[in-house]
């Protein structure tokens, strides 16, 4: 009789269990492609991963170190990350087989959220006497590493001045190695896209009397004509030692994006849940605090997620 008894409870407890299980809610498995460790992505990554785990009934959200946009693109394309941080201009690319993307275009990537600014800053240094970006023709300017955003950038914003790399001598360098440069006086201006304040041109700043050349008035408006993913920034004077004034120039934004493919449920609520915990996004970094409902569609350059479509109709500010 003892044996048929534990029989029994051995079976009831099966069952229990597997009555549990299936009462338990869908594992949810979603990799966040960010940036470098020592960047803005990668910690804005992590406070996400951690309100979507608390959140979100199911989810197991991880964030992931990455070599930025491009490597995020890609990885997105191969379905190895979920969800990535991406600039706007990259992401347009990327959508409509441009820049560096030629040939490996990503028709499906969908649009989450934009973020915060990264803001072109086209840095000179004073004796140069650059006042305007047409002021660069003949001058020694770095345009950033070859094939990067920021090189794209330059170029665009050089072609909206009237200006080609025939009209400037060229120098292909990252900004830390621009910066060097600018110190040892071997060039006279660089392109830089980056959130302000950049903790490089501050360096600079404190060692050479800079400018911040404007990138505004028709010059702005040719860009923006011509790539929809710019928008309009001031640079606050007092950001850098020595520019007192405010500094009109354009940005790009930073975003977060999905494929096509992506659960639309999942996506409405990974932004519900995001915009609920804005202060754990600015503990977690600066510039979540720019991290914003009323400004989520500014500069979003690819189509929405339909999930997204759904959260931002529904919650209009």
């Amino acid at each position: 009789m003892n044996k048929k008894i534990a029989v029994a409870a051995l079976c009831l407890a099966a069952l229990l269990a597997a009555l549990a299980l299936g009462c338990a809610p869908k594992q949810r498995f979603v990799t966040i492609g960010t940036g470098g460790t020592a960047g803005t992505y990668f910690p804005l990554g992590g406070a996400l991963a951690e309100i979507w785990n608390k959140n979100i009934k199911g989810m197991n959200a991880n964030a992931t170190s990455t070599g930025a946009s491009a490597a995020n693109i890609a990885m997105l394309k191969d379905a190895k990350v979920d969800v990535i941080f991406v600039q706007n201009d990259a992401a347009f690319y990327a959508l409509n087989d441009l820049e560096t993307y030629k040939g490996k275009a990503m028709p499906g990537i969908r649009g989450l959220a934009s973020l915060y600014d990264e803001t072109c800053q086209l840095v000179a240094l004073a004796d140069s006497k650059i006042k305007t970006v047409a002021d660069l023709k003949g001058k020694r300017v770095s345009v950033g590493a070859a094939g990067s955003g920021v090189e794209a950038n330059a170029r665009q914003i050089l072609e909206a001045a009237g200006l080609t790399y025939a009209d400037i001598k060229v120098q292909y360098l990252s900004f830390a190695e621009s910066a060097s440069n600018l110190k040892d006086g071997n060039i006279d201006a660089a392109f830089n896209t980056a959130g302000a304040p950049t903790a490089a041109i501050q360096d600079l700043s404190a060692s050479k009397k800079i400018v911040l050349v404007p990138v505004d008035g028709a010059v702005a408006d040719a860009l923006m004509k011509k790539w929809a993913f710019y928008t309009p920034t001031k640079i606050p004077g007092g950001t850098y030692q020595g520019v007192d004034a405010d500094v009109m120039t354009v940005s790009v934004k930073s975003m977060l994006a999905v494929s096509e493919k992506a659960d639309p449920k999942l996506v409405y609520d990974m932004l519900k849940t995001m915009f609920a915990n804005g202060d754990r996004l600015a503990a977690s970094h600066k510039k979540g605090a720019d991290v914003k409902l009323e400004t989520a569609v500014d500069g979003m350059s690819i189509p929405l997620h339909p999930g997204a479509e759904k959260f931002y109709k529904e919650n209009k500010k």
